[in-house]
């Protein structure tokens, strides 16, 4: 499997760390996400800037590198059924992460995030296209 869906804890990960042993993996693999990411990196866009070790310039760069490499798709091509399927799974776990479930579903590819809480709401209602970022890149 060489396609799989990230969410923004993955990504603003990556950003803040600036590590370019991401790069060949980035390019490698194909990586989704829902344009809801953006929401979310504004949301933390303080954090991010408070917690990166590169400076500005390098931080730009860098952030272009890695949006280069991930195809951001519009909710509008997810199928209401999947968003429904999605919105059933996330309810009294983390419904605000129903985007990053849905397009999971929509492609059936695996959802790397950094949420464990996530994880295991979503294994304890059946679903398994789920793993730790940290868990992927040890698999690699």
């Amino acid at each position: 499997m060489k396609e799989f869906v990230v969410d923004a804890n993955v990504l603003i990960s990556i950003m803040i760390s600036g590590k370019s042993s991401y790069k060949p993996i980035l390019t490698y693999f194909d990586f989704y996400t829902p344009d809801f990411v953006f929401e979310e990196i504004e949301k933390y866009k303080s954090t991010i800037l408070e917690k990166t070790k590169l400076n500005t310039v390098e931080l730009q760069r860098f952030t272009f590198f890695v949006f280069n490499q991930v195809s951001v798709i519009p909710r509008i091509v997810i199928s209401e059924e999947a968003i429904e399927k999605a919105l059933d799974l996330t309810i009294n776990v983390d419904v605000k992460d129903v985007s990053y479930v849905a397009l999971a579903i929509e492609l059936d590819s695996v959802l790397l995030t950094r949420d464990k809480q996530l994880i295991k709401g979503l294994k304890k209602k059946g679903f398994r296209k789920i793993m730790t970022f940290e868990d992927f890149l040890r698999s690699i």
